[in-house]
């Protein structure tokens, strides 16, 4: 397919587009990938005779509730998955908080959110807490710190390795837009409490790669730089090698093979996504998760292009809504607007309000930022006070 029309925006885009159009843009792209995870492209294409280009049902039909007894999930129709719950618990961590945030905050304010507070779950189709919900991966925040009375800058040891606090760092990235170094040391402290090795990493690279969209003028490329100008060891390498795959096509279904060809050597879960490799999601310097690169490779097919981008990922399969999810908030980041035929179906199947959460981060960005500028002129006047040199502004 060719992009759509609706590309980046001129750089006029505001805080608060980007912000809504990053987090919109990820829920969105989660629950179009949620009916497809675990798939491969072949699989997609022969169960939807042709690729996905929408909002799709069960990849079981009505037989969903049945076909997986050990994850009775309804997904597909619309429904967000854990990326979007998870998600949502941080903005909402932000909004308490109102500053940054450290593994402190994980465990004082997402960790009781997850455990002690019933929200609808669109998946389950039930009020329910969302521990009842989130992967083992993510159950592990509430093993370690409020069962296992972890040190939460720790607690992340010992998980898999995966993409899991990669997959909601996009607020991070938002509340630190245009301060890509920011985001990144944000969320590596953040993360620490969820994942250690790569998967930490990952995290550190989402929100440094979402704080760069948001700069004004910022284009693919400009967000794929300000990653490789952080990403350390096996990430960056998976990140490169990609992305310099990535900018040799301009539609997403000749790309499919090519992106994954890429980076297979990185990726540790190997070629059967249901069937891991005996090394898989074990803590490495060589090694990367999947979902970051690809998602940055299909932003630079796209050129931009939020719908071209999440219809990329989506098609690629694998933890293709966790793809999306990073896609979908890079491209809504940089101006590019989300389908709003797709928004309304997901906000309405999901009962979801999508845009209170933009709402609320946008304030927030803007209180840190408030603060942030004062604590600098403070250390600015004490600098200059012991002998340093003044401020020249």
């Amino acid at each position: 397919m060719t992009p759509s029309t609706s590309t980046p925006d001129d750089g006029t885009a505001s805080l608060e587009e980007r912000v809504t159009g990053a987090l919109v843009g990820a829920a969105v792209g989660d629950a179009l990938g949620g009916p497809v995870e675990g798939y491969s492209p072949e699989q997609i294409l022969e169960r939807h005779g042709g690729r996905v280009h929408g909002v799709v049902g069960p990849w079981n039909g009505d037989a969903w509730r049945t076909a997986r007894p050990l994850a009775p999930y309804h997904k597909g129709d619309g429904h967000v998955t854990d990326d979007t719950l998870m998600t949502h618990a941080l903005v909402r961590v932000y909004g308490t908080v109102r500053d940054h945030l450290d593994a402190y905050a994980v465990a004082e304010h997402l960790v009781p959110d997850l455990m002690t507070a019933p929200r609808w779950i669109p998946e389950l189709e039930a009020e329910a807490l969302p521990l009842q919900r989130i992967f083992l991966a993510e159950k592990w925040l509430v093993a370690r710190i409020h069962y296992g009375h972890a040190d939460p800058r720790e607690a992340g040891t010992g998980n898999i390795v995966n993409c899991g606090a990669a997959m909601y760092m996009a607020p991070v990235g938002l509340v630190n837009a245009a301060h890509p170094a920011g985001a990144y040391a944000e969320a590596l402290d953040v993360a620490g409490a969820h994942q250690s090795s790569y998967g930490r990493e990952a995290a550190g690279v989402l929100a440094a790669a979402v704080a760069a969209a948001c700069a004004p003028g910022a284009t693919p490329d400009s967000v794929v730089g300000a990653c490789l100008s952080l990403a350390k060891d096996g990430t960056r390498s998976a990140i490169e090698a990609v992305c310099d795959v990535a900018s040799r096509y301009s539609d997403y279904e000749s790309a499919l093979a090519p992106l994954r060809a890429a980076v297979a050597p990185y990726d540790t879960v190997g070629p059967d996504y249901r069937s891991p490799c005996l090394g898989a999601r074990r803590p490495s310097r060589l090694h990367a998760i999947e979902e970051l690169p690809v998602a940055l490779g299909m932003l630079l097919v796209a050129g931009g292009d939020y719908r071209h981008a999440v219809l990329g990922a989506v098609n690629y399969g694998r933890d293709c809504d966790s793809i999306a999810t990073m896609a979908g908030a890079l491209a809504g980041a940089l101006g590019s607007p989300v389908p709003e035929d797709w928004a309304k179906t997901v906000a309405e199947a999901s009962r979801l309000d999508l845009w209170q959460p933009a709402a609320t981060l946008t304030e927030v960005a803007r209180e840190v930022f408030a603060r942030d500028v004062r604590r600098r002129r403070a250390h600015e006047r004490a600098f200059t006070a012991i002998g340093g040199a003044g401020c020249s502004d």
